[in-house]
Formats: structure tokens, C-alpha cells, sequence
């Protein structure tokens, strides 16, 4: 592994935060495998028995197994008076607030398996109490996925509380793009990769997603001013909205009875995805940074113990407000050093190349990047100021990418010659060229063995020397595709039915509209209305032009559809196929059935294994 000799690091001797990830500990679950029913594991940390050794192997960077060992405490903590977390169960954490009669949990993980795990756990060493709200502090599924094993999807006496714009983002981000996001999610997590030191050691927020089954409940009270206080069960709490930071709907906690700041996941160990790998809509860091700077002018003097619903707390006043301070400043220079460079001409790649943090930033461990990267963080506030076009016309309609490779490796010789130039730049640890010119001869020969195993190499050792774990697993896991080919995986729904059961049925049709074939649906003009159990109001549905649209209300149709909500769901997620459904009867057609026939065929079926690499 060759690691680049201007990486500098903090002091590895300072063991601050290894006796801060210690503090509190009460206990672990007796064994740490959380299955289903049926005895399928969806979380085990014994798979990561080989990081209890300190000293980091030679295929992974230091300062990622420093972090990945870390990120194995495990188990439920007390943070202060009447303030618990249950951490190391899922990427994230999970919050408990013991109130006057119950309990408040904020933030529910990914699954219902781990999130009732972790229930289990408190209840064990605390007691069995009432659940008297749950909150999401922000709109990213391992922090609500696992709602069903907190709480009863069905018990409405529960109050679910989130910041205004929760269920918007939850669609937009999660489900629009769901198919795409899932596959880029494979590369970032690496949840296919085993772990191993040659394989997956961490996910930088945590070890990894788990698995299980997803749900999303629907929050029943929304937090729509900037800063509101409320009452819940004895409990003030102190909520301060801060959209378009790590989320596009996230918000800050306060409890002034222990002094307890919650900043969600804007304030979290390391420096964090302005746009992550998976993909997302663009993250603002101007706005992250002020919403920082917010959360120490209001609550900064009163905070002696500072969570975040991912790694471990701090206390101290001293230690937290030198911590928040510097995540302000991080976030801050990213984004002005990046639109710096931007104003001087440079380009994306240029910029990610140039720009450097003042030792004053890189020097603390928790402004690494172990989830984001400077790089790509550079890059992204490109994208959220100036878009996909560098400026450059050469670049404005360029041969689309195989296209491009075929005539670049004939250019230069043909992929026998390419690979035998790059052997020896491999030879020199050219690493990242290698990378660079071998996919030209993958996209333009994708059969030539020695080109793809040649890039296997080149991106393996990338992997190894990267501190990112993201990065990490993007390269390990495309090394693995490389080399092994598409890992065969079970059909499965492109969207998770519990989650898709809490969408407005006005996003679900969204989805559907995603869906629509533009060349099937060319010479087709049709008009359905749709009634759904449940609704108030029917839906019409109408394609036109190769778009699907949708309104509220009942129109002039070709024909009519009457089903229950489950029967709409199953048929959006292609579960079922409308000829199944009309003969057990939870679709019925009046009018013409040929058009409703011809609707349900124009459209897309996403495969989640496409091609990525080549």
C-alpha cells in the first residue's frame, strides 16, 4: 500500500476518543447477531473480530482502522441523568430521553430488527417504560426505517414528531432515484464486500447498514419554526430546524434540563458527504456551517454534553465548543476555498487537486474524512453552484463514454500496448493512471482479461491507501465486480413495501411516472381514473406526450380502476401484474379494460445490477 507522503495525521497516542467512546457503557446484547424470525442475520459485529489488533495491516490506511476500531463499541450508554444511547447496533444511534412517565426515542435506525434489538436492550437494563413520542431528527432512512420496531405503525396515541419537509424528502431522496441509489449504495457501503483487512472494515458513520425490513411511519406533528420549544411528558425540549444541511429536512435538539445538545448528524465525528456517493440532491455547506454557528450562539453556553445520533458524545463546555467551532470553520472553508478556485477558472478536477485544509483543520481526528472527502466535497459545491458543465465547450457534447474509449485505445495502439505501458506505471504505484487508462480499454474491449484484471489491481491498492471509507469500498467493491463479475442477487421490490406504505399516494404515482417507457408510450393517449381505498378523493391519471401526470379528482376517463391501497402499491412496485389482480378481484375496471391494458404495458422494469464499471 502506498499512502501519499503529504498525508499527514493527528497524534494516534492521543486515546481521547476511544475513553469517550467507553464512557457511560452499561452493557452489549449477550451476542452481537441480530437476526429475523426465521434466523437470518442482519447485523454481526463478530464478523470484525480482526480489528481488536491496534496496529493497522498494511491494506488498510491507518487512520481508517483508528475509526473502524472506534466504531466497533457497541451496547447501550448512558450519556448523562435520564439521557441514553444504544450505539453500534446500526450505522446509527439510537436516542433515549427518559421522560416523567415513559420514554422518548429519538431516531428509530434502518430496520425494524436492530431498532427493536436495540428497544430490548434499554428496556433490559432500564426497565420496561411507555413510549411517549418518537422523534426523526432528520429524513434519511437509518434514521426512521426502523420505526416498526419502536413503535406500533398501528397505535396513533403515539406522537411522531419530525422537521417540516420530512415526508418531501423522503420521496425525493429515497425513493424517486431508488433503484439508481441502491445500486451506488453497494459501492459506498461495500455490503457485499466481506469484512476483512483486504475487504470492508468500516462505513465511516458506523460499521455498516443493516439489513432487515424497512418501514416508515408518518410523522403526526411537524417542527415548522426556526426555533420551538415544547413540553413532552415533563421533557423540554428545544427543537432548531436546519434544512438543506446533511438532509434536506433535519433539525437540532436541545434539552436544558442535563444541558444535552442533539445535532442529528451535522456535528459528527469526521467531515461528513456534501454530496455522497450513493447520489443525493446537493448538500448546502454554507448553510450547514450556519446552522452550527446557530446552534453555539443559542445553545452553546448551556451545553455540557454534546450527541449526535451517529459516533459517540462529548462532554466538557471547554471540548464542545472547540469542536462545534471547527466543524463551523470546516464546512466554511470547504465551500469558500472551493468557490474561490471556482472564481480564479478552475476546474472540477482541478480544484479537487488544489485544494488543501490549514493544518489548524487537518490536524484534528474529527475533521477527517472518513465519510465524505475533501475531493469530492470540492467537487460537489461545483455541482451545486455551477451544474454538470465545466465552461469548457469540448466537454459540452462529448462522444458518450464507450464510444470515447474504443477510439481513444485504438489511438493509442490497441489494448495489448495500454496494458503493457501500464504495467510498468503500476510498477512505479501510478496507481490512480493506471486506473484511468486501463477502464478506456474495459469500456473499449470488455473482454480483455488482462486490462480488467489490471484495473482490479490499480483500484485495490487505491482502496488500501484510501481514509475515506467510502472511497474505500467504491474501489474495493469495483475491484470485486471486476474480478468476479455482478454478484447474483435475489428479486427483490425496487422499493421497500413498508417504506413505500407511508408515501403519500401522490409521490407513489411520481414513482410510477418514472416508470413510463418514452418509446412504448410515443403514440398513446389515455386517461384513467383511479379510486383508492383509503383516499377521499380519486386520482386521474393521464398520459400524453410520453409523460404520465396525475391530478386529484375524478375526470373524463377511458375507464375507471377502484382498488385498495395495498393493491395500488404492489401494483407500482411490479408485485403483481394487473391480470392477477382483476381476477381475485382487488382491481376492478369499468369501461375500457383494452386501455387499462395498454397503460400497465408502457412501462420499465429497473434491474439493480447495472453496470457500473464496465
Amino acid at each position: 500500500m502506498t499512502i501519499a507522503s503529504d498525508q499527514t495525521f493527528p497524534d494516534f497516542n492521543d486515546r481521547t476518543d476511544f475513553a469517550d467512546a467507553a464512557r457511560g457503557f452499561i452493557a452489549s446484547p449477550p451476542e452481537p447477531v441480530i437476526r429475523t424470525k426465521n434466523g437470518t442475520p442482519v447485523w454481526d459485529l463478530t464478523a470484525y473480530a480482526f480489528l481488536d489488533q491496534d496496529q493497522a495491516p498494511d491494506t488498510v490506511n491507518p487512520s481508517l482502522w483508528r475509526m473502524a476500531r472506534l466504531n466497533m463499541h457497541h451496547g447501550l450508554f448512558q450519556v448523562t441523568e435520564r439521557v441514553f444511547q444504544v450505539r453500534g447496533l446500526d450505522l446509527a444511534n439510537l436516542t433515549v430521553v427518559e421522560s416523567d412517565s415513559g420514554i422518548i426515542v429519538i431516531d428509530a435506525l434502518t430496520t425494524n430488527e436492530v431498532a427493536a434489538a436495540a428497544m430490548d436492550l434499554y428496556f433490559t437494563h432500564r426497565g420496561r417504560r411507555p413510549i411517549r413520542a418518537l422523534i426523526y431528527t432528520h429524513s434519511h432512512s437509518d434514521h426512521f426505517g426502523g420505526a416498526g420496531g419502536v413503535i406500533d405503525p398501528d397505535d396513533k396515541t403515539i406522537p411522531v414528531i419530525a422537521p417540516v419537509g420530512f415526508m418531501e424528502a423522503v420521496g425525493g431522496e429515497n425513493v424517486l432515484p431508488g433503484n439508481a441509489m441502491g445500486r451506488r449504495a453497494q459501492f459506498q457501503f461495500g455490503g457485499l464486500l466481506p469484512p476483512a483487512p483486504n475487504g470492508q472494515v468500516d462505513a465511516g458513520l458506523g460499521k455498516t447498514t443493516a439489513r432487515g425490513t424497512q418501514s416508515l411511519i408518518a410523522p403526526t406533528r411537524l417542527i415548522r419554526e426556526p426555533v420551538e420549544t415544547h413540553r413532552i411528558d415533563g421533557v423540554e425540549i428545544v427543537f432548531q430546524l436546519a434544512p438543506e444541511t446533511e438532509a434536506p429536512a433535519e433539525m437540532h435538539l436541545f434539552l436544558p434540563q442535563w444541558g444535552v445538545l442533539n445535532m442529528a448528524e451535522n456535528a459528527t465525528h469526521h467531515l461528513h458527504n456534501f454530496l455522497p456517493l450513493r447520489g443525493a440532491v446537493v448538500r448546502d455547506p454554507r448553510m450547514w456551517a450556519h446552522y452550527i454557528a446557530e446552534a453555539i450562539d443559542l445553545f452553546g453556553p448551556r451545553t455540557d454534553v454534546l450527541i449526535a445520533q451517529h459516533h459517540w458524545p462529548i462532554w466538557d463546555r471547554d471540548r464542545i465548543h472547540a469542536f462545534l467551532e471547527k466543524q463551523h470553520d470546516l464546512y466554511k472553508f470547504v465551500h469558500d476555498q472551493a468557490l474561490r478556485l471556482i472564481n480564479l477558472g478552475r476546474k472540477p478536477g482541478e480544484i479537487a487537486e488544489e485544494i488543501a485544509l490549514p493544518p489548524s483543520l487537518s490536524g484534528e481526528w474529527y475533521l477527517r474524512g472518513y465519510y465524505g472527502a475533501l475531493k469530492h466535497n470540492a467537487k460537489a459545491v461545483y455541482q451545486r453552484y455551477l451544474g454538470w458543465y465545466d465552461g469548457n465547450p469540448v466537454n459540452l457534447d462529448p462522444l458518450p463514454p464507450r464510444q470515447t474509449a474504443e477510439r481513444t485505445v485504438a489511438y493509442m495502439g490497441g489494448p495489448d500496448a495500454i496494458v503493457a505501458r501500464a504495467r510498468e506505471d503500476f510498477a512505479r504505484g501510478d496507481h490512480r493512471w493506471v486506473a484511468q487508462v486501463t477502464h478506456q480499454v474495459v469500456l473499449a474491449a470488455p473482454d480483455h482479461a488482462p486490462a480488467r484484471a489490471l484495473l482490479a489491481d490499480a483500484l485495490e491498492q487505491l482502496g488500501f491507501a484510501a481514509e475515506s471509507s467510502t472511497w474505500r469500498n467504491a474501489y474495493l467493491y469495483a475491484a470485486r465486480e471486476l474480478r468476479h463479475g455482478k454478484r447474483a442477487i435475489p428479486p427483490r421490490p425496487m422499493l421497500s413495501p413498508a417504506l413505500v406504505s407511508g408515501l403519500t399516494t401522490g409521490l407513489l404515482l411520481d414513482y410510477l411516472a418514472v416508470r413510463l417507457n418514452p418509446d412504448r408510450s410515443r403514440d398513446e393517449t389515455i386517461t384513467l381514473t383511479w379510486h383508492v381505498g383509503g383516499d377521499e378523493r380519486a386520482f386521474t391519471l393521464r398520459v400524453r406526450n410520453s409523460v404520465l401526470s396525475h391530478r386529484p379528482g375524478a375526470a373524463a376517463s377511458a375507464a375507471t380502476l377502484t382498488s385498495d391501497r395495498r393493491t395500488l402499491e404492489a401494483l407500482v412496485l411490479g408485485l403483481t401484474d394487473p391480470a392477477a389482480t382483476l381476477a381475485d378481484g382487488s382491481l376492478t375496471v369499468t369501461g375500457d379494460a383494452a386501455a387499462v391494458t395498454r397503460f400497465f404495458g408502457l412501462f420499465d422494469r429497473f434491474d439493480l445490477m447495472f453496470d457500473v464499471v464496465g
